[in-house]
């Protein structure tokens, strides 16, 4: 069964960095089989309903400003699958889940940034899915958990986002981690760890820095919704955590 993951997608301009986490990515494809398809919740695509793209062919879509030129000249010229859309459709039905097509939007860049540095060739199927913000954690762990037999079919599901992600405090010339940002990122590995997903739906209450962490959640719902599709194992693996300007987190979450 093909695990799901959770990537943090940090800056746009990580595409073009060289570290520890991009070498992660860069070497990811190099450990496991070659997925039919990739199935990706976006932190940076917003719908009051659950959609799930269906267009034929992906722009790609520049949602940032004073970055590097070379980032507005990238695209990852990804294929959709229609059938695999309707499918995934239809398994949200069976679990009561509305969703909706969309033939026309493009990849972001919370999916193309991530993708291009995991499968640069851009060939394998994409499926792009909205992020919604005003649904309680349950039903985000839910969404994930309704996707979770795709897995079966050697389908990669992907939830892109960050845990820590606060752009007002970032610190461009840091070089130190903030205690504050690891300080909430331990506690979200012990609750990941140990499958406690009532400490983690109720991590704006319990959670060290919850709100320094996570002012807003829509970087931190791609984390539960790949947690869901995990839910019949049960197991967290941590592969990755680095920070970026002080506090951005750098996370690879690994659910199997």
């Amino acid at each position: 069964m093909m695990p799901s993951y959770f990537f943090a997608h940090g800056a746009p301009s990580i595409v073009l960095e060289d570290n520890r986490y991009t070498d992660l990515l860069k070497t990811f494809k190099n450990h496991m089989p070659k997925p039919k398809a990739i199935v990706l919740f976006s932190a940076h695509w917003e719908e009051t309903v659950q959609t799930v793209s269906a267009a034929e062919s992906y722009e790609t879509i520049y949602d940032f400003g004073g970055f590097q030129d070379e980032l507005y000249k990238m695209t990852y010229p990804a294929k959709s699958d229609r059938s695999l859309a309707e499918q995934i459709q239809s398994l949200f039905a069976k679990q009561g889940v509305k969703s909706v097509l969309d033939e026309k939007r493009g990849l972001d860049h919370g999916a193309w940034a991530v993708l291009k540095l995991l499968y640069p060739d851009a060939d394998i199927p994409v499926i792009a899915l909205s992020v919604n913000r005003n649904l309680p954690n349950e039903e985000q762990y839910r969404i994930g958990k309704a996707l979770a037999e795709l897995r079966e079919q050697d389908i990669l599901i992907i939830g892109s986002g960050g845990t820590v992600h606060n752009l007002r405090k970032l610190n461009w010339q840091s070089e130190a981690n903030e205690d504050w940002a690891e300080q909430f990122d331990k506690w979200l590995q012990s609750k990941l760890e140990s499958w406690d997903t009532q400490a983690l739906f109720q991590y704006r209450e319990r959670a060290p820095f919850a709100q320094e962490a996570v002012p807003t959640n829509e970087h931190f719902i791609p984390l539960l919704l790949a947690m869901g599709t995990g839910d019949t194992n049960r197991k967290a693996t941590l592969l990755h955590r680095s920070y970026q300007y002080g506090n951005l987190s750098l996370s690879c979450w690994q659910f199997n």
